[in-house]
């Protein structure tokens, strides 16, 4: 396109993350863009000390990228959109969505178990509270326990014995090439559902660079966007952000979005779950770039279905997840 400015892309040094810096790479070197990697070490990889729902909210593996962007050394960030924090930060915007991976969550066990079958007692690891909550509401006998690191660390701990099975999310898998002959089980959507954003990329510029927004835009899938939107109006309402173990799974089907919600006790013992939705045409749906009063009726689904899980005592439920 004649265009000489090179793109710099700031990323996460993980392999996960550098597969996808390089990916919207590809995709933006296909539309005639010049771009090239930088990676940033954030907060988040090196405090091994949080658990892995606190990284969130507090935005420790974007914060550092996002301040890059601000300051003009990179144009570009490429986020997992379930670690970027639903509050928007003055000067940059969420340019584009790509198309969603798998949405869900994969458990990989010793012996393929299936979860199902494990003994009581049996020791399952997970980072994240939204998924210990949940395993604990459908095996309220089993160990949950913390597990850090990338999946590649957690598979060998897994392996030498750490554990008797391990709880991933299958978009991950999937891009790292590990394939579903090495997995046991999908646990979506009957036990797990996922975190907001989860199987998404979100992919930031700054609010005032059209020169970047007008290849980046290009990138977005608009039924993905919606579903992100929707999920992450929810979770700011809520005021979930926290350690609160809160999932969400939003989805186009025919004619509809629809905005399936839970809220658990980070026990397991409390759970509730309410599906909402709203009437989005599939023509509406794929129009790019999507019409603002369309990304308003996503986000207005989240707000009201957060709504009446507050009625119903979310609330009370992630308060109790914030108190030690």
């Amino acid at each position: 396109m004649g265009n000489r400015r090179t793109f710099r892309i700031g990323t996460r040094r993980s392999a996960l993350a550098q597969w996808q810096a390089v990916w919207v790479a590809e995709q933006l070197q296909s539309l005639g863009a010049t771009v090239e990697l930088v990676p940033m070490v954030t907060e988040g990889d090196r405090r091994q000390d949080l658990q892995a729902d606190a990284w969130t909210s507090r935005g420790v593996f974007t914060r550092e990228i996002q301040k890059a962007l601000l300051e003009n050394q990179v144009d570009i960030a490429v986020h997992s959109l379930k670690d970027l924090p639903t509050q928007p930060v003055d000067g940059l915007i969420l340019a584009a969505v790509p198309r969603r991976g798998p949405v869900g969550d994969v458990l990989i066990s010793r012996g393929g178990i299936r979860l199902a079958d494990m003994p009581p007692g049996a020791v399952l690891g997970t980072g994240s509270l939204r998924r210990q909550a949940q395993l604990l509401h459908a095996r309220p006998d089993l160990q949950i326990v913390s597990v850090r690191g990338n999946v590649d660390t957690r598979i060998r701990k897994l392996q030498a014995g750490q554990y008797d099975g391990i709880v991933l999310a299958e978009a991950g898998l999937s891009r790292l090439g590990i394939s579903e002959s090495e997995w046991t089980e999908r646990l979506f959507p009957a036990v797990l559902l996922p975190a907001v954003g989860q199987g998404a990329l979100g992919v930031e510029i700054r609010a005032d660079d059209s020169e970047t927004a007008s290849f980046v835009r290009q990138l977005d899938h608009p039924p993905s966007h919606l579903a992100a939107a929707a999920e992450r109006a929810m979770l700011a309402h809520l005021h979930g952000g926290c350690l609160a173990p809160v999932a969400a799974w939003a989805r186009m089907e025919q004619n509809q979005l629809l905005l399936t919600g839970r809220v658990l006790h980070s026990t397991g013992q409390q759970m509730l779950q309410l599906t909402e939705s709203v009437e989005i045409s599939v023509d509406q749906a794929s129009s790019a770039p999507l019409e603002a009063e369309v990304f308003q009726k996503a986000v207005d689904l989240g707000r009201r279905l957060a709504d009446l899980l507050l009625a119903q005592g979310a609330d009370q439920l992630i308060q109790a997840s914030r108190t030690p």
